[in-house]
């Protein structure tokens, strides 16, 4: 039988025309793909480079232990500096302040407020200023001067100081504070106030610095209440 010679010649041609295009095909892809394993790389060396420039803060747990010997005795601590007058005075039961070393109604009756500023016209920082004024007398000052407010009272007037432990950890009455925030309660401005109140004022029975020790021993041991 006779070879048909022009046959194979086309089928080989078609083989050709069919390699050539699958290789073009290729030759195509191939830039492709280097160019998306190109971009990954960028992205993921850019994403590296924003990750070791930025410092990351967390914010650690405070640890907490339960040693009730040890966090009542530095609740007395804490205890008698509350009822110092420097604290107690602008801790009333009342919705009038106290004044004087000897806890008497403040003399002008100004009333708390919903926000602890006083009423009307009748604001605190109409007379207290960002600082003491100077001379005997005459009135304390630190910045925002206030009550607490209507909503958050935290009385300390006579309060026993179980009574008084108690209320101060207890979310309902302490503004929703938890023990971080109570912890650094110890440093807020008002609070410290107490330690520098200006000429002719008592001083809380110790420093700032063993009332901060004695109030974060007593939160950090489980905020034990002496007993009633």
């Amino acid at each position: 039988m006779p070879l048909n010679y022009k046959n194979k010649t086309v089928k080989n041609k078609d083989s050709m025309e069919l390699y050539k295009e699958k290789n073009t095909k290729k030759g195509r892809r191939m830039p492709i793909t280097l160019t998306v394993i190109a971009l990954l790389l960028m992205g993921l060396v850019s994403a590296f480079s924003e990750d070791t420039n930025q410092t990351t803060t967390f914010n650690a747990p405070v640890s907490s232990k339960k040693d009730s010997l040890t966090s009542v005795n530095a609740f007395k601590k804490v205890y008698a500096v509350l009822q110092s007058p420097r604290c107690m005075n602008c801790h009333p039961k009342g919705d009038i302040p106290l004044q004087g070393d000897d806890n008497r109604l403040h003399a002008m009756f100004p009333k708390r407020g919903t926000d602890g500023k006083g009423i009307l016209a009748m604001k605190c920082t109409n007379c207290h200023q960002t600082e003491n004024t100077a001379g005997l007398k005459t009135p304390p000052g630190s910045p925002e001067w206030h009550l607490p407010p209507t909503n958050m009272k935290m009385v300390f007037q006579g309060r026993s100081a179980h009574e008084l432990a108690r209320q101060i950890v207890d979310p309902k009455q302490n503004g929703n504070k938890d023990l971080k925030t109570l912890i650094a309660h110890a440093d807020d401005g008002l609070v410290k106030w107490a330690w520098t109140p200006g000429e002719g004022r008592t001083l809380p029975p110790i420093s700032h610095a063993d009332f901060k020790e004695a109030w974060i021993t007593w939160l950090t041991n489980g905020a034990y209440a002496p007993t009633k």
